[in-house]
């Protein structure tokens, strides 16, 4: 199974369209605007309910976030200190996750067991996440996993 979590391009905040693996649209990403940190709300594309939402702790030294589902704080992401590779510290269902020399390409597993893969699709207008994971109960929570991700590399200037 896959989602397609796409950003829209010219938008003032972080703004995405993401779409199921039959290009039906499935949920709409955006930021607040004027907030210090990122503060990214995730929310059902057809009843507009609010899902989840991804928001960046201020003043730490690497760019951490929590990850709320259900108005509850479910986990943490935190960019890892590193020269050769994307690495993040996650505090969220038991899962690790590790990125490759560009940034583009990301693994998640659980102990041995991969649960998803995420990679930046080139050649695309703005940036295109491409979401692949086997287990429908992982779809939500790997969501904002990319949400975070991408957060964080953005983060990386602030």
């Amino acid at each position: 199974m896959e989602l397609l979590i796409k950003q829209r391009v010219f938008s003032w905040t972080d703004t995405y369209d993401v779409y199921d693996e039959t290009g039906a649209a499935k949920y709409f990403v955006k930021a607040e605007f004027l907030t210090l940190g990122h503060q990214i709300h995730v929310y059902d594309k057809r009843t507009g309910a609010e899902l989840g939402s991804v928001h960046q702790r201020l003043f730490t030294l690497m760019p951490t976030f929590d990850l709320v589902i259900d108005g509850r704080t479910r986990g943490t992401v935190r960019k890892k200190f590193t020269l050769f590779r994307q690495n993040y510290e996650v505090d969220f269902r038991g899962w690790d996750v590790e990125g490759d020399f560009l940034g583009w390409d990301y693994r998640v597993v659980q102990g041995a067991q991969e649960i998803m893969s995420i990679s930046k699709e080139l050649f695309r207008w703005g940036d295109t996440y491409a979401l692949r994971y086997s287990n429908p109960v992982h779809e939500f929570p790997g969501l904002l996993l990319v949400i975070a991700i991408d957060a964080a590399n953005c983060s990386d200037g602030d």
